[in-house]
């Protein structure tokens, strides 16, 4: 189910952009869990996520730790977390998730992207019939067996257990997410990356040039600086 939505292909040009993009990402999780419950990842699930997952893209400690400061001072912006919902070109439904200090600006760049690509925004829940939101907990294979693990997991939700080039995968339903999160702590197994995804209940497969065209429309709004994550029902 969750294998094909693991890697998005990017071009080698664009790597550092997209490094100064993930960076930018991870440092607003950073502020809106420090926000939310403080800047003690001990006591902050979400902030300890942030901080694997700023280990994930190789983000410099001592930008974190900055990041973590600024968020506990009154003066840092406060962030908004919102999703928009639109269809892009052939149909294909599309999710934005976005983290911002400016909803104006934001929903205003967000509709302009689909009007360019001949797409449409739509209201907020128009689409999210046509998603599951669904835990992904990364770990390195190491000497873990996938069968042993599967069994020990079950029981606080784990649906599926892979393994893809050398690191295993854990999905789990949304409500489940925060069971695993701590199980996997209290079991001390290392996680290397752990997010919440929007996965399609069904795919639409389009022809090449079909599909080159949602692409481009998705790069485009990854670009934005308010965007976290793309999400899209096409195959």
């Amino acid at each position: 189910m969750g294998r094909i939505f693991e890697k998005r292909k990017h071009k080698m040009f664009a790597r550092y952009a997209k490094m100064a993009k993930q960076f930018t990402r991870i440092g607003k999780e950073i502020a809106i869990a420090v926000k939310q419950s403080g800047p003690d990842p001990a006591n902050n699930p979400r902030l300890r996520m942030a901080i694997q997952n700023s280990k994930a893209v190789n983000m410099p400690k001592d930008r974190v730790e900055s990041a973590i400061k600024r968020a506990v001072s009154k003066d840092t912006e406060n962030y908004d977390e919102v999703v928009y919902e639109g269809y892009g070109p052939h149909g294909i439904a599309i999710l934005v998730e976005c983290a911002t200090d400016n909803n104006t600006r934001t929903v205003a760049n967000i509709r302009m992207y689909f009007s360019r690509a001949e797409g449409a925004l739509g209201k907020t829940g128009s689409l999210d019939f046509l998603f599951e939101r669904k835990g992904i907990f990364k770990l390195p294979k190491n000497d873990l067996n996938i069968e042993d693990l599967e069994l020990e997991l079950i029981d606080f939700g784990a649906e599926e257990v892979f393994e893809e080039d050398g690191e295993i995968y854990i999905y789990t339903s949304f409500q489940n997410y925060g069971g695993m999160q701590k199980a996997l702590e209290e079991k001390k197994l290392e996680v290397t990356s752990t997010e919440l995804q929007r996965i399609p209940t069904n795919t639409v497969q389009l022809n090449e040039a079909q599909a080159a065209e949602v692409e481009a429309l998705i790069e485009k709004i990854e670009d934005d600086e308010d965007v976290q994550a793309v999400y899209s029902n096409m195959a």
